[in-house]
């Protein structure tokens, strides 16, 4: 069985340790753990990740957070892999920082990112993983909180996460999202 599981952000160092990168730092830190490399391959950075005689596909889109349905789009088929293997691991301002929110499919909730896969891939019956990032920000400076560096005190945070984000990909792959929503959501 085949999964791909893409972590959204946006390249470059500038961007390397912002909140909207969450998706990038979440892969980067399965990668670390299992001893594996990203290249850079067609759209995105990709790296094989095999557990329990699953392979995962991940990727990190190089098009940018609000063009990724391209990238994820051309890795579902050079694959061939279906949407409903499909797993996209995205920051989210509406739920507090650390949170995590897993959904079989849905709307876009105001993310470009999914908004772009949807229209992409015609259809949003994929799954997600929500991170959730606060929303600590002034009227109006939504941009610059999304776009900054993520804080030490939100870094302690994110580093006692990384593990159950990891586990939640595995599960999705080994479980299968129902089993996977039930055993993480509202943990």
């Amino acid at each position: 069985m085949k999964y791909l599981i893409a972590g959204l952000g946006n390249i470059g160092e500038k961007y390397q340790n912002t909140r909207h990168n969450i998706g990038f730092l979440i892969l980067d830190s399965l990668a670390r753990e299992s001893n594996i490399i990203f290249e850079e391959d067609r759209l995105a950075y990709k790296a094989t990740y095999k557990f329990k005689s699953r392979t995962f596909i991940l990727i990190k889109p190089t098009t940018f957070m609000n063009l990724s349905g391209k990238a994820i789009n051309y890795w579902l088929q050079k694959e061939k892999i279906e949407p409903q293997n499909l797993l996209v691991i995205v920051d989210d301002l509406a739920l507090p920082f650390g949170t995590i929110r897993i959904r079989q499919k849905g709307g876009d909730g105001g993310h470009n990112g999914l908004l772009d896969i949807t229209q992409v891939i015609g259809s949003n019956n994929f799954s997600r993983m929500r991170f959730g990032i606060g929303n600590e920000f002034n009227k109006g400076s939504q941009i610059n909180y999304v776009l900054g560096d993520i804080t030490s005190e939100e870094n302690k945070i994110l580093n006692d996460r990384y593990e159950v984000c990891k586990n939640i990909i595995r599960s999705f792959g080994t479980l299968g999202i129902e089993k996977t929503m039930n055993q993480f959501n509202n943990k």
